[in-house]
């Protein structure tokens, strides 16, 4: 029996757009890959080929076919900052980041050390982001085994590309959210042993931000990277004015704010460090050196009154950094990577700087990829990739079917204006389809 007679063979035919370099540093002509008719191949969850239509269809003409002929396929959107904790949250009024902490944040995520919660959280919270087209993030789970445990459970279930981690903090939180050293280490490492590698689940050492650690408790994280080399570290860095002066006051030997972590051995490739909005050129430098990533956050940063990230200074060519898309819900206003898309340009517009849409959808997919350390299994259409992909509609409502009107595009120019007008009006009502390793995951309700 040959392999094409196998029943696990599938095939998806449409208009398909994905990366195969970076459109910051290679030009758009030879980064980007559009296929206006191509087919798709998946076997058991991955993509084993893929090209146009009329070069593929005679070789698989007996697999099943399932069409998008006026849609457009892209891979899965990648969040590389989300709390799943702050889900109820989200659009709360008035205050900075660290007042917005205390006032909002800290009380809602006391309630996730009771895992009944943990769990509808958790369920409502991986309901949205398919919603949205998201196929992977990289999450913010509580002070809490419990809301790991929530959290990775849910994943699992759906067959998810997932990263989570208890927060560690041991100082400057109220007393039902703080931890030890001591403790943070043994509930880390029993986390990491029942869900690092688990399917398709990974972990990340995750103290909260300098702020709520004391050094004993930063010496823990990278006691943890050192044991468990390969998993992740994620935190906040430069967010906030006062929150970095704040810094400086709790670490006075330091030379910044990046330096605090890596004095405590957490600045490495796999380190991804939220928001960066007021780092120096000397911390881009060291994170570039490092090969560490930020998440570029501009619906929070923008709520929060947090400031404008320096996005071209991060991917220059003397000293580029590694760049993902984040919603940092609940700082953030939306789950959709869209709408943070939509906001990222006009940060860059405000700076004199223009993002245009092949390089946003870099950011949230093959970008992603990359600053997550997952561009060897997720974020293009390459065979061996695992499955994990969207539909989106153009024409999803009336406005955006005015402005995307007329045929496919058939060229780059056609497709970047058509990209630009689903970027800044589309939300989660543009996402058709969401596949998870090739299975239909979420289908949009005809209205």
């Amino acid at each position: 029996m040959s392999a094409f007679d196998n029943q696990s063979l599938q095939a998806i035919r449409g208009a398909f757009l994905d990366f195969v370099d970076d459109p910051f540093y290679i030009s758009e002509s030879e980064s980007v890959r559009y296929i206006p008719d191509g087919l798709l191949i998946i076997e058991n969850g991955a993509i084993v080929d893929f090209g146009s239509y009329s070069d593929l269809q005679k070789q698989y003409s007996h697999v099943p076919v399932t069409a998008y002929p006026a849609q457009l396929i892209t891979p899965g959107f990648i969040d590389t900052h989300v709390h799943y904790s702050q889900y109820e949250v989200i659009a709360s009024y008035g205050e900075q980041l660290l007042e917005w902490l205390s006032k909002y944040v800290f009380p809602t995520e006391g309630k996730f050390k009771d895992k009944a919660h943990a769990d509808k959280i958790a369920t409502l919270f991986f309901d949205e982001l398919l919603k949205q087209g998201t196929t992977t993030a990289l999450v913010f789970a509580t002070v809490h085994p419990e809301s790991v445990d929530a959290f990775f459970e849910e994943a699992s279930r759906r067959n998810l590309r997932m990263i989570s981690g208890k927060v560690l903090m041991d100082r400057n939180a109220p007393d039902y959210l703080t931890d030890s050293p001591e403790n943070a280490y043994e509930d880390s490492k029993k986390l990491i042993q029942k869900w690092h590698k688990n399917g398709r689940l990974l972990y990340a050492v995750t103290p909260r931000f300098a702020p709520t650690s004391t050094p004993e408790q930063l010496h823990t994280a990278a006691k943890l990277l050192q044991e468990f080399p390969d998993v992740y570290m994620q935190t906040h860095i430069s967010e906030n004015k006062k929150e970095v002066a704040w810094v400086a006051e709790l670490f006075p030997e330091s030379q910044g704010y990046l330096d605090v972590y890596d004095r405590a051995g957490l600045v490495g490739e796999k380190s991804v460090f939220a928001h960066g909005v007021h780092l120096t050129d000397a911390e881009f430098k060291r994170l570039s050196a490092a090969k560490s990533a930020i998440a570029f956050c501009p619906t929070s940063n923008l709520f929060l009154g947090s400031g404008l990230f320096k996005l071209a200074q991060a991917k220059s060519t003397e000293h580029p950094v590694k760049v993902g898309l984040g919603t940092d819900v609940g700082g953030g206003t939306s789950f959709s990577m869209l709408q943070t898309a939509n906001e990222a340009y006009k940060v860059a517009q405000l700076q004199g700087d223009s993002l245009s849409a092949f390089k946003a959808l870099f950011l949230a997919t093959l970008g992603g990829a990359k600053a997550l350390s997952l561009d060897d299994k997720i974020g293009n259409f390459n065979p061996g990739k695992e499955a994990d992909f969207i539909v989106l509609d153009p024409k999803a409502t009336t406005l955006m079917a005015t402005r995307n009107q007329g045929a496919a595009a058939q060229t780059l120019e056609e497709l970047a204006q058509k990209l630009f007008g689903l970027m800044m009006l589309g939300d989660d009502r543009a996402i058709q389809a969401v596949y998870i390793a090739g299975k239909l995951a979420h289908q949009l309700a005809p209205v």
